[in-house]
């Protein structure tokens, strides 16, 4: 039996650390969907987000969050594609997804995450995982000035409200987007960028290595409660990793009850199976394994190094935590 590639997705057969495969494959599922002319309208969006991670994007710095790179809105993206193309074969006439709203999706899923990279001129910041809490406000604000000079002017209303289905600043029952078909596409957003991730042949050693780092800069590895004490959320990486099953169970009422299941879109794409699943509960079988053990040493797989996925390669762990607290309020 082969075994799946660390730069790959859920099929082993696109790399999510390339643009122009991901993009490929996108291309291939809007093709086979629509029949459209051209997919010439997919190709900018893919290399506009390129160019915002490399650094090469008007007004921004290069992407310098280690865990929400490039690789993680491909991964996003491609499964976004995926969930769009079974809702559609599943619900062709109760959700009529046009060619337009899946590109709009497309456009969604790649910029998500847009509100981690820190503009030219921040220079009160030292990284972009400072903007943890405010990422999802911030991405779609980043979206409200991009979409126009893609002729989708006509969604920007929309735009930043759909982003928060893939945050926690807002309840999902309390985003109004004011159509059912929209909304789809929220709770859509929103699963793919769960599953994506949590699928991740390297999902665990990306918690330990670079997520829990950008905790500590964010400010969520320990938050204040009502009385203004400091709550210890997570206390190291091995903290993070083996309370992973936990916080599996926490996504997977939030995939079931507040995106309503949506996620399931996947099976009508596969076939029948749902690969994301699949993949995923493998991660937290072998989280499992690592809580009832204590031992990180069990984490042997080795991520695509940072800067091939469109940043400067991260500094250490142990360097970033060594960032005084002050510095990331």
């Amino acid at each position: 039996m082969s075994v799946r590639r660390n730069d790959f997705d859920v099929t082993d057969q696109v790399c999510t650390t390339d643009p122009a495969a991901v993009q490929g494959e996108v291309s291939r599922i809007y093709s086979r969907l629509y029949e459209p002319a051209s997919d010439a309208e997919l190709l900018r969006p893919f290399s506009d987000a390129s160019r915002l991670y490399h650094g090469d994007f008007p007004g921004h710095r290069a992407c310098d969050t280690a865990y929400h790179n490039l690789q993680h809105v491909l991964d996003v993206t491609l499964a976004m594609a995926r969930l769009m193309d079974g809702s559609v074969r599943a619900e062709r006439n109760a959700v009529p997804f046009d060619e337009r709203l899946f590109r709009f999706g497309i456009v969604l899923a790649l910029f998500h995450d847009a509100g981690y990279i820190r503009l030219r001129h921040d220079t009160r910041t030292h990284n972009g995982a400072v903007y943890t809490r405010t990422h999802v406000s911030r991405g779609g604000r980043f979206l409200e000035h991009y979409l126009g000079d893609l002729g989708l002017a006509d969604l920007v209303p929309v735009a930043g409200p759909l982003v928060h289905f893939t945050g926690y600043e807002r309840a999902v029952a309390r985003i109004d987007v004011g159509n059912p078909v929209l909304r789809r596409l929220g709770l859509l957003l929103g699963s793919a960028d769960i599953v994506a991730q949590m699928s991740d042949r390297c999902y665990l050693e990306k918690c330990r290595d670079r997520l829990y780092p950008e905790f500590v800069i964010g400010g969520i590895a320990t938050q204040e409660d009502r009385d203004g004490q400091p709550n210890v959320l997570f206390a190291s990486a091995e903290d993070l990793v083996i309370k992973t099953p936990a916080f599996y169970r926490v996504a997977s009422q939030r995939l079931e009850r507040d995106l309503e299941g949506v996620y399931r879109f996947a099976e009508p794409h596969f076939r029948g199976q749902n690969l994301y699943l699949e993949e995923l509960e493998k991660n937290i079988r072998h989280a499992e394994i690592v809580a009832h053990e204590h031992d990180l040493s069990l984490l042997r797989r080795s991520p695509p190094p940072a800067e091939t996925a469109g940043e400067p390669a991260p500094e250490s762990a142990s360097r970033i935590l060594r960032i005084p607290a002050q510095a990331a309020a």
